[in-house]
């Protein structure tokens, strides 16, 4: 693992960029590094889903469907491996919170590492030490629904640490406590997250205590509150189909949709409702996710196309890709 040599002072004011970002602050931070507007970078066979910037390392992270690792990707486009893991059969969505990382395990067929009884039915959170590569603990979500098809698709963390889960093919949020001794548990389990395909997707944690996620396959945002009893409500008044994955930023959302764009979602009433603000599709293709850096939102082209397609055929070897790229919001 290899970091670049910046000073104290900037080093504290990056990990600060990325701790408020993580918890949706409503105080834009800015530091001296500077990102181009897009990176592109070559990895062999990488076909990435998750994105997340650690400032300490000052690199953006990417999972892999196909080789079940994490690699780095730098400011020039540079990428490295930075975590394999044997037991990591496909690396989904990622984030990053206090140097540890965390990668929901998923496993739609197309991994080196598939065998007949993980395919669609992988659900599990790893969680790493980011200073030396190691597992720090991993959960089989997939156990709490033995009998269903699982996908653990994305994440979010509340600021204790919490992590919450979404499965794309059973219709339920898990819960992870920090607290390891603790088990996790299925927050909610609703009909409305049923249907065909992939259904629940992307998913925030909002510092008023609720979780905001996206339906893919209806193009609906919803809100569970852990205030009321975890009670679901829609949030009405925008469609965004394809909803894939999101960050939430100043108490705005960033929601990458129809894998060619990103939509600037906003909210008045604590999220019963919200409107469209702004897209930007100039730059995306194939994407899946994004991630927040100096204020800014960058979203990872990741080929997802090409990775549902062989996951279809149930043909691995059509995915040969080696090309990337990171897009700015703009």
């Amino acid at each position: 693992m290899q970091c670049n040599r910046i000073s104290g002072a900037l080093l504290a004011l990056a990990v600060g960029t990325a701790a408020l970002s993580s918890c949706n602050s409503d105080d834009p931070v800015f530091s001296a590094i500077t990102y181009p507007d897009r990176i592109s970078f070559t990895a062999a066979r990488q076909y990435p889903e998750g994105i997340a910037y650690a400032p300490t390392l000052d690199r953006f992270l990417v999972s892999s469907l196909t080789q079940g690792k994490i690699g780095t990707v730098d400011q020039q486009g540079n990428y490295a491996d930075l975590i394999r893991d044997s037991l990591l059969i496909a690396a989904v969505g990622l984030k990053v919170q206090n140097e540890r990382l965390y990668v929901c395990h998923g496993d739609l067929g197309v991994s080196t590492k598939t065998t007949t009884t993980s395919a669609m039915k992988t659900a599990g959170l790893y969680i790493y030490d980011l200073k030396t590569g190691t597992a720090i603990r991993r959960v089989n979500l997939a156990t709490l629904l033995p009998t269903a098809n699982h996908y653990a698709n994305d994440l979010a963390l509340d600021a204790q640490g919490n992590a919450y889960v979404t499965d794309s093919f059973s219709p339920v949020i898990y819960r992870v406590p920090a607290d390891a001794s603790l088990p996790a548990t299925v927050l909610v389990n609703s009909t409305r997250f049923q249907g065909e395909g992939f259904n629940l997707n992307g998913i925030v944690w909002h510092p008023d205590n609720y979780l905001i996620v996206a339906k893919a396959n209806e193009g609906k945002l919803f809100k569970v509150n852990l205030n009321q009893s975890n009670a679901i409500t829609e949030v009405t008044g925008v469609s965004l189909p394809g909803g894939d994955g999101m960050v939430l930023y100043n108490n705005v959302l960033y929601v990458v949709n129809n894998r060619n764009r990103v939509s600037q979602v906003r909210s008045t009433d604590g999220w019963a409702t919200a409107s469209l603000v702004k897209t930007d599709s100039t730059g995306y293709d194939q994407t899946t996710t994004n991630t927040v850096l100096n204020g800014q939102i960058y979203s990872l082209n990741a080929r997802i196309g090409e990775t549902s397609a062989a996951a279809m055929a149930k043909n691995p070897a059509l995915l040969q890709a080696s090309g990337y790229s990171i897009q700015r919001f703009k």
